[in-house]
């Protein structure tokens, strides 16, 4: 009879603690660590981690799996990865609290925010839920491979509360407050992990109008996360409008905070040009510490972006008048016509269309790069289309033009929005750098047809850790960010460090071998909808609640994954 279900062998464990690094064994019974270090008892099942890194199970903090935890079994990306849980909910998006007749209006605000498409969430989702506890209860009845958490969305709260009037962002009245409060007291009793919202300017319905939460006055955002105090838990998750100004924006955490008194924690990023205000908003976080709060900055590890092409939901010319007439065809058949001359001077040279804000972004060539296999998120500043075209003594179109047609409209782009400043990744290492920041951002479960980040954390641990860069994390501390550090910033202390009797949530990789492959699109949404993935190579094992969840970077079936109901202690 064997001693533990579990036993890893001789890897070197980095166990999210920052610490040193030690070269050992893990034993793992009943879902929780046994023991660490020299194990002379025998496994159930073992794993050889010679020359394998053995690490926590890494915590994405923000993803938007609302729909596809549903729908799927697996949350992938992310689960391919090494992340074992995910937080969703966030910028304020997602499907509960709903009555019946609103459906159409969330899934507008999800689409346009989350590029979610609409028919994947009216087949996929079966809206068996009215309350936020509901929606938590079907989540909880699901499997899946990893666990989840969720925060209590903002725009289905003021829309289940005001109706219409909610939508059209009017003004929040007394009695709408009440019962938001009570709202978000109920669903942080039943599980939700925080409260979330977005001022995003360029947050949009898929119609293009604002969303319900949009410049929502910070008496309703205190009087909500009153409700998380009366309750006695949760987070604060927030999306700022940048394009304002950080100075003006931060007043609204500090305000809430000082209202309320839960901790807070928001997308952070620099821009690619111009003065580094960021830095001005890493003093804003300790002065928010040293007045006795805690909020966390959620910073991306590359460049935050969107890929483009053909295939996706933004491409170079996808605005352009002329693309009309060929915007409906198979993908061979759009480059054959592409291949006419008389199209060709047309697309060339037509400015874009009014459209949604995600699609405008497509032509800011100054950073718009080809994303090719091994993809590069840090490239040179020569191979922007707009370098290229410099020198080639062409336009940018052209550039992008040709590179659509030699790729048989395969071909990918980079489109990098942010945290590139000067192209270089240095600003996103020194805001990761920072004690009060953490990796995050990945995204999982949206922006389905433009963004494919949920695979950060191996990005991190190549280009940070193992590769010679300018920028380089020791490998205890990269593990420690993505695991113990991101879980500790919304109160999940159960998780995210190797010791006896923590939840046995760990990852075996093989270092040397680790890699990024190219995003490719695959079609298994719901209603035949297709996404954009991306897979990894050199993790071993990734283990949740003790099952082997993953092994040689393929699914083994196995379904552990749980709903994580509310802030946990350690």
């Amino acid at each position: 009879m064997s001693d533990y279900d579990l036993v890893i062998r001789g890897g070197t464990i980095a166990d999210g603690s920052g610490g040193p690094l030690i070269t050992g064994d893990l034993a793992i019974s009943n879902g929780t660590i046994a023991a660490i270090g020299q194990v002379a008892g025998s496994g159930s099942e073992e794993i050889d981690a010679t020359d394998r890194i053995v690490t926590p199970g890494f915590v994405d903090v923000h993803t938007h799996y609302d729909g596809q935890c549903i729908w799927a079994e697996e949350l992938s990306p992310s689960s391919s990865h090494g992340v074992t849980t995910v937080v969703m909910g966030n910028c304020g998006v997602g499907f509960a609290p709903c009555r019946a007749g609103d459906q159409d209006m969330l899934i507008n605000v999800m689409e346009g925010v989350e590029d979610i498409p609409g028919v994947v969430m009216a087949e996929g989702l079966p809206w068996d839920w009215e309350s936020f506890p509901e929606y938590l209860d079907r989540v909880d009845a699901g499997r899946r491979d990893i666990d989840v958490a969720a925060y209590l969305p903002h725009s289905p709260l003021r829309v289940f509360v005001m109706g219409e009037r909610g939508a059209a962002q009017e003004t929040a009245t007394a009695e709408d407050l009440k019962q938001m409060r009570a709202l978000a007291k109920e669903a942080v009793e039943a599980g939700a992990l925080g409260f979330a919202t977005s001022r995003l300017s360029i947050h949009k319905t898929a119609d293009g109008g604002s969303i319900p939460t949009f410049e929502a006055d910070v008496k309703e955002l205190s009087e909500i996360c009153a409700g998380m105090s009366d309750a006695g838990s949760g987070t604060f998750q927030i999306v700022l409008d940048a394009f304002i100004g950080w100075d003006e924006e931060y007043r609204v955490i500090e305000e809430v905070m000082s209202a309320t008194g839960r901790p807070a924690t928001f997308t952070l990023a620099s821009g690619n040009e111009g003065p580094p205000r960021w830095r001005n908003v890493l003093d804003l976080i300790e002065q928010s510490k040293s007045a006795g709060h805690q909020v966390t900055g959620q910073v991306m590890p590359r460049p935050i972006g969107l890929i483009a092409g053909l295939e996706l939901t933004v491409h170079p010319f996808v605005l352009c008048p002329s693309w009309k007439k060929i915007a409906d065809l198979p993908i061979p058949r759009q480059v054959e016509a592409m291949r006419d001359p008389e199209l060709r001077t047309a697309l060339l040279s037509e400015d874009f269309e009014e459209g949604h804000p995600f699609n405008m972004l497509a032509r800011n060539w100054n950073w718009m790069f080809p994303l090719d296999d091994p993809p590069d998120y840090a490239p040179p500043r020569e191979m922007s289309m707009a370098a290229q075209a410099a020198a080639s003594g062409c336009t940018p179109q052209e550039i992008a033009y040709d590179r659509i047609l030699e790729t048989g409209g395969k071909g990918l782009f980079l489109a990098a929005l942010g945290n590139y400043e000067n192209g270089s990744l240095a600003s996103a290492h020194e805001m990761l750098s920072h004690p009060q920041c953490v990796p995050a951002l990945g995204d999982g479960g949206a922006h389905y047809g433009a963004i494919c980040d949920a695979s950060y954390s191996t990005y991190l641990l190549t280009h940070y850790v193992r590769d010679d860069n300018e920028q380089a994390f020791d490998l205890a501390l990269a593990v420690h960010m993505l695991s113990a550090k991101a879980a500790r910033a919304v109160g999940l202390n159960d998780r995210g460090i190797l010791k006896v009797g923590a939840k046995a949530d760990v990852n075996v990789i093989d270092f040397a071998r680790l890699k990024l492959h190219l995003p490719e699109i695959v079609r298994d949404l719901p209603a035949g909808g297709r996404r954009l993935h991306q897979r990894a190579s050199g993790f071993d094992a990734t283990i949740v609640s003790g099952e082997v969840i993953r092994r040689f970077d393929k699914s083994t079936g196995a379904r552990p994954g749980q709903l994580v109901r509310g802030a946990q202690a350690a």
